[in-house]
């Protein structure tokens, strides 16, 4: 029987989804070996460091991603960098194929004027920070009284809800003692979340929404002039469920009364962000103009223009991918350019041996389940084009280990994450807590090397 050698570049969901996915097809007639590599110390991408620490159903997913790890029959190789310590000469001569997925970690530009002053900031980027991601400095600035989140999708209220939250409610989750420190530093009172659209083109999820909006010592307050429904707007509040959901969840906000608390986090539609106005260099406002229903569900400007002052901004609108060296990259989409998982060359012609997957490939959209379902489409072109498949001069398992280690690549195996993952534990079980992130990348090739 033919032994396939697959590399898989990226170990997020995708990453691991697409590696399990093979092992289980019954469409493939051969044995196949796949080594999982990673530029983080750490598996599990975005549901590690993407996902706001406060979500424990969604970080149950890690239970999942650990238990197809743990079986031994995929391999993990961490903290190897594609394009320096392992290339793509390399992948070809160790392997018959390679899976990039990279997913897409940087934030998505809004071209407004102001958006670069000092106290404007990517949403990305503050998520990478209360993740605790290896990479990313220690420190956040969060000095700011009034802040301005744009967007009207899972991440904006993820970032808004870490920023309105009480302290010693995030304490009870992974997040180091640096990030801890920050929230409390923070002397916010008014969060304010600002979309475009109205009430019934949001992006929240119903679970989402519910979470920002009922969280104990902060009021939500929506406005009444926010409430507008169109024909377009009526059609899909009757047609889809969780619009619905979404819709009266937010609709029953207008009837709670507010509590006086200190800390308040205000949902804003029809209001479209224009520019972020500055003094001395620092945000001072958000300027937006609202916008009105044009009667299919979408919306027009109305010229009419309100100030908000705030003294940060964050732009929650969306991710965008990084290209990787050597494979071709669209970057209009910030995706690697392909055809249902088949990475294509300039001509439009698939490149033997190279595909993609999860939102590397498609866009920074859908959920877990438009992952599997990703990842199933380009595993069924992967076993397809076994004839095109390369033919490595090195396809034996030992030969990998052997490259990193001459090439004094410190890469951290399952066996070492186990070690940090059980750090981790210890340190949270001292404090009460399920765990406490290690989030110093040379701690981690420590741990891992002792």
């Amino acid at each position: 029987m033919t032994k396939m050698r697959l590399a898989i570049v990226g170990a997020g969901p995708a990453g691991i989804y697409a590696a399990d996915l093979l092992i289980k097809s019954e469409l493939r007639d051969f044995e196949v070996s796949i080594d999982l590599f990673d530029l983080l110390p750490a598996p599990y991408g975005l549901v590690r460091y993407g996902v706001a620490p406060d979500h424990p159903r969604i970080k149950g997913i890690i239970r999942a991603l650990y238990e197809v790890l743990d079986r031994g029959d995929i391999r993990f190789f961490g903290n190897v960098k594609f394009g320096t310590d392992l290339t793509l000469d390399d992948l070809k001569n160790h392997y018959n194929a390679v899976i990039f997925s990279t997913g897409a970690i940087r934030d998505a530009d809004l071209k407004i004027p102001g958006i670069d002053l000092d106290g404007s900031y990517g949403a990305a980027d503050f998520v990478n920070w209360y993740d605790a991601h290896p990479d990313v400095p220690r420190e956040w600035p969060l000095n700011a009284r009034e802040i301005a989140v744009i967007g009207n999708g899972n991440v904006a209220l993820d970032v808004a809800r870490v920023l309105v939250k009480l302290p010693e409610q995030m304490h009870v989750t992974d997040i180091p003692d640096h990030v801890y420190e920050g929230l409390k530093s923070s002397p916010v009172t008014d969060v304010h979340v600002f979309g475009r659209r109205g009430p019934a083109q949001v992006k929240f999820t119903p679970l989402e929404l519910r979470e920002a909006t009922h969280i104990d010592g902060v009021d939500a307050i929506v406005y009444d002039e926010d409430f507008k429904y169109d024909e377009g707007s009526q059609e899909a509040i009757d047609s889809n469920n969780q619009t619905r959901v979404m819709v009266n969840t937010l609709e029953g906000l207008r009837a709670e009364p507010q509590s006086g608390s200190a800390r308040r986090l205000h949902l804003h539609f029809f209001s479209a962000p224009v520019e972020v106005l500055g003094e001395d260099g620092k945000v001072v406002a958000l300027r937006i103009e609202r916008t009105e229903l044009d009667g299919r569900g979408g919306v027009v400007p109305t010229g009419e223009f309100r100030e908000i002052p705030v003294q940060a901004v964050y732009r929650a609108v969306g991710y965008f991918g990084s290209p990787l060296p050597g494979i071709p990259f669209d970057q209009k989409l910030g995706v690697i350019t392909n055809d249902g998982g088949r990475v294509l060359d300039e001509s439009g012609n698939a490149i033997p041996g190279i595909y993609a997957t999860g939102w590397i490939k498609r866009g920074p959209v859908g959920l877990i389940g438009h992952t599997k379902s990703d990842a199933l489409e380009t595993i069924g072109n992967v076993i397809a084009d076994r004839e095109t498949w390369w033919q490595p001069s090195a396809p034996n398992e030992d030969a990998i280990v052997a490259l990193l280690t001459d090439r004094g690549v410190r890469f951290v195996d399952w066996a070492a994450w186990l070690k940090i993952d059980a750090i981790e534990i210890a340190k949270g079980e001292a404090e009460g807590r399920e765990r406490v992130k290690v989030y110093d990348r040379a701690e981690f090739l420590s741990i891992a090397h002792d």
